[in-house]
């Protein structure tokens, strides 16, 4: 039995040691280079905790930076230099994050899309809905309908545009990649854009990313042990990258399927091929990160992201923030399509943001066209379908070390949730609505 029995994280907070943490850490940095050997990264994680024995002394409660300086130093010892590299890399990457997140409200951030930010804010500063304040106020004297009216309008501007961009380019295009952190709209927006373009007589054949998941005993972890489907390194990127290269080349392909219920991916199960007016359609988290579709050439592909890029201030001067909005948006959603209990969305959020701010966000900045896909009429609904939840979660993680990320986001939200006029009624939403895909009630099947 190991003599390490708790560490002490970033914050200071005291909390139980599991080496099961430092082999899946191990284990990621080698999926990330290629390797997927679960054994070796178990024995690592071994010779890791031995190493930490004999540098502690008795009773000693070691600082999670001098465990993670340990596995560097170890994994280079063991020969598994590229490992290592990635490892550092990921170190440095998450520090950053946490940086950025600390400092969100305040300091300028590389990560944010400012051009496209000044015309949502000029539209938000134009309608009376840069403030909370100002939109309750509105709520009062106008009503709620008209809000929905002019968010839906500036919503379906921007898919307008979109299309009109993509069609430009349409002589060359063999793809559309739309992509965005979790809940941003992916499903809705990809669905207006189809509806558009088939107008100019194109056809969109939707190639589900699904389906080149690795079965999932060859999934990385997160630092809890849950296995991470945010993470591109959970697909079979060189084979995505296989098939759409020969697909835009016009060679037929046959495509993988993943059984989610036997967790195990079948090769070689549907045979796909595009004739003259068909267009490749890819609604995915990671349709912008560089390895998903590295040998394609930029002018046969489109790429879309969204991000819920909301403009208004709450009532403590700061901007809401947008992954508040999607936190909520994912609650709704998967407890109305997935029966998965709200609560546990915010508990594993946690890994979700971290996966966004590493390997989503940061290559926003290599999409064609940016989609703002925010409503600020959806925060008095949440208001009135939330807030005694969020209340709830305050109580309930207070004081709790090991759930101090929910906490945290608890707080925040459920303190915004409590400045805005709650909305039940929902009758003025457009049934195919963005929203829709979140609150229920569409027309479109997700």
């Amino acid at each position: 039995m190991s003599k390490i029995e708790k560490v002490i994280k970033r914050t200071g907070t005291i909390v139980p040691f599991k080496k099961e943490r430092i082999s899946n850490a191990i284990y990621r940095a080698a999926v990330s280079v290629g390797g997927r050997d679960k054994e070796t990264a178990d024995k690592l994680a071994d010779i890791v905790v031995d190493a930490l024995e004999h540098q502690i002394k008795e009773g000693e409660i070691p600082h999670i930076e001098q465990i993670q300086d340990v596995v560097e130093k170890v994994l280079i010892e063991q020969g598994h230099a590229k490992v290592a590299k990635e490892y550092i890399l990921y170190r440095e990457e998450r520090n950053k994050a946490r940086a950025a997140e600390s400092r969100y409200a305040s300091a300028p951030n590389e990560n944010i899309p400012w051009a496209k930010i000044w015309h949502v804010l000029d539209w938000a500063v134009d309608k009376k809905l840069n403030r909370v304040d100002l939109l309750n106020e509105r709520i009062e004297k106008e009503g709620f309908a008209r809000i929905v009216h002019e968010s839906e309008k500036a919503y379906e501007n921007e898919i307008d545009t979109a299309v009109e961009q993509i069609v430009e380019k349409i002589n060359t295009l063999k793809m559309v990649m739309v992509s965005g952190p979790s809940s941003s709209g992916k499903t809705t927006t990809t669905i207006k854009i189809e509806q558009r373009l088939e107008k100019y007589g194109y056809k969109f054949v939707a190639l589900n990313v699904d389906n080149y998941f690795f079965d999932l005993e060859l999934h990385p972890k997160d630092e809890f042990g849950d296995y991470d489907f945010e993470t591109p390194q959970a697909l079979d990127l060189d084979l995505i990258n296989e098939h759409l290269e020969k697909l835009s080349n016009g060679e037929e392909v046959w495509l993988p399927y993943y059984d989610f219920k036997t967790e195990k991916r079948h090769l070689n199960r549907t045979k796909m091929q595009l004739s003259g007016n068909e267009i490749i359609l890819i609604d995915s988290l990671h349709g912008l990160y560089p390895k998903f579709s590295e040998n394609i050439p930029d002018e046969k592909k489109f790429r879309l992201y969204l991000e819920p890029l909301l403009q208004m201030k709450g009532e403590n001067g700061k901007y809401i923030r947008w992954t508040d909005i999607r936190l909520i948006r994912r609650m709704l959603r998967d407890s109305v399509q997935r029966a998965y209990n709200p609560r546990q969305t915010l508990e594993h959020w946690h890994y979700v943001r971290s996966s966004e701010l590493r390997n989503i966000i940061p290559n926003q900045s290599k999409a064609d066209f940016i989609v703002n896909t925010s409503m600020p009429y959806e925060l008095p609904l949440y208001a009135h379908r939330m807030k005694e939840l969020f209340r709830e979660w305050v109580n309930e993680f207070k004081n709790n070390p090991l759930k101090l990320d929910a906490y945290e986001r608890a707080v925040r939200v459920s303190e915004m949730l409590e400045t805005i006029t709650p909305v039940s009624d929902e009758s003025s939403i457009p049934k195919d609505s963005l929203l829709r895909e979140f609150i229920g009630g569409s027309v479109f099947k997700y």
